[in-house]
């Protein structure tokens, strides 16, 4: 079964986001900070990772460098799961590494999407 690795600190939000990667079909894996987050993208491998960017001690830009920086992670796609919705805040998960983003609070069909997007091979894999 193909992993997701959720990288999120609101136990709540993450529990929510376990809930949905599963009805997806996938295996969800859990960190609840950032460098428990880098550890883990590096150990498991995961098919996508859904990063919260607003997190206590290593904020989620600075996770998504740390995990670009590992030549076996470089192409491993990073959703950043945000509240901020500036365009320089956008702008910054771009240029932090993360090839998508989603603005909390967000449905199940735009999660969905998002990782119909990053993960294409896997879009007929589960139900709108």
């Amino acid at each position: 079964m193909k992993k997701i690795l959720i990288i999120e600190d609101h136990s709540d939000m993450r529990e929510l986001l376990c809930w949905q990667i599963e009805l997806m079909g996938f295996m969800p894996i859990t960190a609840k900070q950032g460098k428990e987050g880098v550890d883990k993208a590096l150990s498991e491998k995961p098919e996508l990772i859904i990063l919260d960017i607003m997190m206590p001690e290593m904020d989620g830009w600075e996770v998504a460098r740390r995990i670009r920086a590992n030549d076996e992670m470089k192409n491993t796609p990073i959703l950043a799961a945000t509240a901020l919705f500036r365009d320089a805040d956008l702008s910054a998960c771009t240029a932090a590494g993360c090839n998508g983003y989603i603005v909390k609070p967000f449905t199940f069909q735009e999660l969905q999407a998002k990782v119909r997007e990053l993960i294409p091979s896997t879009s007929t894999t589960f139900p709108l």
